[in-house]
């Protein structure tokens, strides 16, 4: 790789990630832009489903529905985007097999509360510090101008979404509590990507 794609690659990373996205997730992606796209859809689905189940969960907590119920909207508002892009192009919504990246950090979510609800808050973090990651390559990187705009235009809200989750986590656990677990956390994410996938996924 050369310096200019190095300097952008690291460029585009925000913190928590351990590793940084490789040139080779980056090729595939650009080389299947359709099943890229749809995955993200996908994503957007889910993100708004996370924050939801959150909600959901700890109906009691103050101060949390009245941020994530806004991050969830926005989520779905992401996932009509795409799904207009898609269906602009002939393409409808359908199921792709997961890349095992969100089963695996979710595998390691602590069972017993208050670890419970610290952990969620930073796997839901760890993600869209991915994502952001991953979408500022593609709004570089692909030869798709709709697209290259559309990853361009997500990026901010990204970036907001993974604030929210870490104020959350930052309001409520001690300070050495959250950053021993989201060292250990930062480190399941980054080695989830070690092997990409043999599909191309948003976090393959």
């Amino acid at each position: 790789m050369d310096d200019s794609k190095s300097q952008v690659i690291a460029q585009s990373r925000i913190c928590w990630l351990i590793n940084k996205t490789t040139e080779d997730w980056i090729q595939l992606a650009i080389s299947n832009p359709m099943e890229i796209l749809l995955d993200h859809a996908h994503c957007e689905r889910k993100a708004a489903g996370v924050a939801l189940q959150l909600m959901f969960r700890y109906v009691s907590e103050p101060g949390l529905s009245e941020v994530l119920s806004p991050l969830a909207r926005e989520e779905l508002e992401h996932f009509e985007r795409v799904l207009t892009i898609l269906n602009s192009r002939g393409k409808k919504l359908q199921k792709l097999p997961p890349p095992p990246y969100g089963a695996i950090l979710s595998k390691n979510i602590c069972k017993d509360e208050p670890l419970r609800m610290l952990d969620s808050f930073l796997v839901a973090g760890l993600i869209e510090a991915r994502s952001h990651e991953r979408m500022k390559l593609l709004s570089i990187h692909s030869p798709d101008i709709e697209l290259r705009n559309l990853y361009a235009d997500l990026l901010k809200s990204e970036a907001r979404h993974f604030g929210i989750y870490w104020k959350l986590a930052d309001e409520r656990f001690d300070q050495n509590i959250l950053t021993s677990r989201l060292k250990e956390l930062a480190k399941v994410e980054s080695d989830a990507l070690l092997e990409m996938h043999h599909e191309p996924r948003m976090h393959s």
